[in-house]
């Protein structure tokens, strides 16, 4: 009898604990930009599920990042640090897997971690008692997998179908008598935008408005002017509108080769049969092929993304049914922002509105008020020490970024309201300048430099989309003192040795 009371006690005591401290799901996207989302505004996408978390919770308007790149902004969720400080400033890397990482303090407070699907990070790291991830980007199709053990495995179907798939197994499986952290990281929605095959043509009914900035002619930004990644130009039509793929061998870096024989003739009837053959129906150039070749991209991207965004809604059923969503935070958000035609570009990198913010969307059950907008200036550095202050585990010091869970629960009068940005990656891919600035609620202040050295200044309530340059208007010099000090004081409590020598060579 005593025996049995004791267990009883023990059980009601673990319920408690996992009651007490929430499940964590944190859901990353890959280049899924904000312009993409009907909660964000857009017109034309479809993203029910995305929506539904941003009703049922918070929807962030100024969820910025540190650095705009895939591999370098998950090491900063991972560290909680900056890309100086992480050593994780390139993609294509490999992550120091000595350093500390944020998912170790939850383990040490009683929570089973996990990483499923994509984490581009070039090695395993610690803090994840399962890890199911794909090796580099990945594939769409029939994608290989690398598990905790290292060991690699090929698992048929489509690859936001089997991430989701993967995740539901890790829950059923899992301890529950132990609160848990999971990170879902989506490949979708990242180039060459390879639809699910019930995707194909979703949006060919559909033609998108040309960006007024399509035609941009970068007067007064150097940088903006000499980058390649445009639509126009750098676009593959091959690779990445599918116009007469390769299908057989490593053509286009075997994007088409890993087809089942099941799954091989809807798609190539798609874009073979279909639009290759519209596309040599067309004869096609100058503007008219670039708002073609704009058109097909955002077709391909949208229907990619309709996989990405019913996979979402998978989840929350699976946490409704199981009863698991009463006690579980469920986060939305993407690596960085994307181009989807602004400018005349697509891809990320720079420290512009577009690719600067990321979506941010968060659903805590009793905490967060349902509807809640935050328009305060956050960060990725920022994400790590939420989720521990959610999680009611300690901050480690060398953690740079600070919670927002005050802002989210409406306490948000005394946020720095400002974040730091530094992006390095220079010639290649698309040859943008390495720079580093401030973004604050009203100013980006940036800096360029390597080949070129220059500032640029937008005011962000004006100028939302960054097409003037203010930075040599004398009316503004007051405005520019006191932003480069601030931007100074960044770098000293941030400890940027790098860009703080060339802010001082540069006075």
């Amino acid at each position: 009898m005593k025996k049995s009371l004791l267990l009883l006690l023990i059980s009601f005591y673990s319920w408690g604990q996992t009651k007490q401290r929430p499940n964590i799901i944190f859901i990353i996207s890959d280049d899924h930009t904000s312009q993409a989302i009907s909660a964000y505004g857009s017109k034309l996408a479809k993203t029910p599920n995305i929506d539904r978390i941003a009703r049922e919770g918070a929807i962030l308007y100024n969820n910025v990042v540190t650095n705009s790149i895939c591999g370098p902004s998950r090491a900063t969720l991972l560290t909680g640090k900056f890309s100086h400080k992480n050593g994780y400033k390139f993609n294509e890397k490999k992550f120091d897997i000595e350093q500390a990482v944020f998912p170790e303090e939850l383990q040490k407070n009683g929570y089973q971690t996990a990483w499923v699907g994509k984490m581009h990070l070039g090695t395993l790291p610690h803090g994840f008692d399962y890890l199911n991830i794909l090796p580099g980007h990945g594939s769409y199709y029939n994608s290989d997998f690398v598990d905790s053990q290292n060991k690699t495995t090929r698992r048929e179907g489509y690859v936001t179908n089997v991430i989701t798939q993967l995740s539901k197994e890790w829950l059923n499986q899992r301890d529950t008598n132990k609160p848990f952290f999971m990170v879902v990281g989506h490949k979708a929605t990242h180039r060459s935008w390879l639809p699910d095959i019930q995707d194909l043509g979703a949006y060919d009914d559909v033609t998108f408005p040309i960006p007024d900035t399509f035609y941009d002619n970068y007067a007064g930004r150097l940088a903006a002017a000499d980058q390649d990644m445009t639509i126009d130009k750098t676009m593959i039509l091959s690779q990445d509108l599918k116009i007469h793929g390769k299908y057989e061998g490593n053509g286009d870096g075997g994007n088409f080769n890993r087809f089942t024989p099941e799954q091989r003739p809807p798609f190539y009837d798609y874009y073979e049969n279909k639009i290759s053959k519209e596309f040599e129906e067309k004869k096609l150039s100058g503007r008219a092929l670039a708002e073609w070749k704009y058109q097909r991209y955002m077709k391909d991207y949208l229907s990619t993304a309709n996989s990405l965004d019913r996979n979402i809604g998978e989840l929350l059923d699976y946490l409704d049914k199981t009863g698991l969503a009463k006690n579980t935070v469920v986060v939305y958000t993407s690596d960085q922002g994307f181009y989807l035609g602004e400018h005349g570009w697509f891809d990320k990198r720079f420290i512009y509105e577009e690719s600067l913010k990321t979506p941010f969307v968060i659903r805590y059950p009793g905490t967060i008020k349902p509807g809640t907008k935050v328009s305060q200036v956050v960060s990725n550095v920022d994400w790590a020490p939420t989720l521990l202050d959610i999680a009611q585990t300690k901050v480690p010091t060398e953690i740079q970024g600070k919670s927002f869970l005050p802002v989210l629960k409406g306490h948000g009068k005394n946020w720095k309201n400002e974040s730091y940005y530094h992006y390095y990656e220079y010639p290649q891919p698309h040859h943008v300048y390495p720079h580093f600035g401030l973004r604050t609620a009203q100013y980006t202040l940036v800096r360029f430099y390597g080949p070129k050295d220059f500032w640029e200044l937008y005011d962000i309530k004006k100028d939302p989309k960054n097409l003037h340059n203010i930075y040599d208007k004398k009316e503004n010099a007051q405005i520019i003192a006191d932003l480069k000090k601030q931007l100074k004081q960044k770098m000293i409590q941030y400890d940027d040795k790098e860009a703080l020598e060339i802010y001082q060579k540069g006075q």
